[in-house]
């Protein structure tokens, strides 16, 4: 049973990296997505946050993508007068995405998938030897 609940601890923090990476290439893809008019806001960044549940059919505890935040930092302005959504100075707000950021923040998912994912695979051949010495 050991076997069975690391597996599903790992499977849940790979769930979780993944949606935290699809945040991630969201807030990259949208980097460039300014309103259409000067009032209308631009994209704003989107914060994953994890929450730790309690699995009951497991007894233990396992992580799980939580509610996605907005960054409420301010809007980045670049001047271009003939953008459509430039205010009356020729500013327009562009979102609050800072791409160093986000390439940082995607890394470190990419690394922690990495580790649930290496927890599956010992777990595995853990597993496996358990069963070549038990026909043995």
């Amino acid at each position: 049973m050991d076997f069975v609940r690391s597996l599903m601890i790992a499977a849940s923090g790979l769930k979780a990296q993944n949606g935290r990476m699809r945040v991630i290439a969201e807030n990259i893809a949208n980097k460039d997505s300014t309103g259409r008019t000067p009032e209308e806001d631009p994209y704003r960044r989107r914060i994953p946050t994890f929450r730790s549940e309690f699995d009951r059919e497991l007894g233990a505890r396992v992580v799980e993508l939580g509610r996605i935040q907005l960054d409420r930092s301010e809007f980045q302005v670049r001047h271009e007068p003939g953008h459509p959504a430039a205010d009356a100075a020729g500013n327009v707000r562009m979102p609050n995405v800072n791409t160093l950021v986000e390439t940082v923040d995607i890394r470190e998912a990419q690394r922690s998938y990495e580790a649930n994912l290496n927890v599956i695979q010992s777990t595995r051949r853990m597993l496996q030897r358990t069963i070549d010495i038990l026909r043995g």
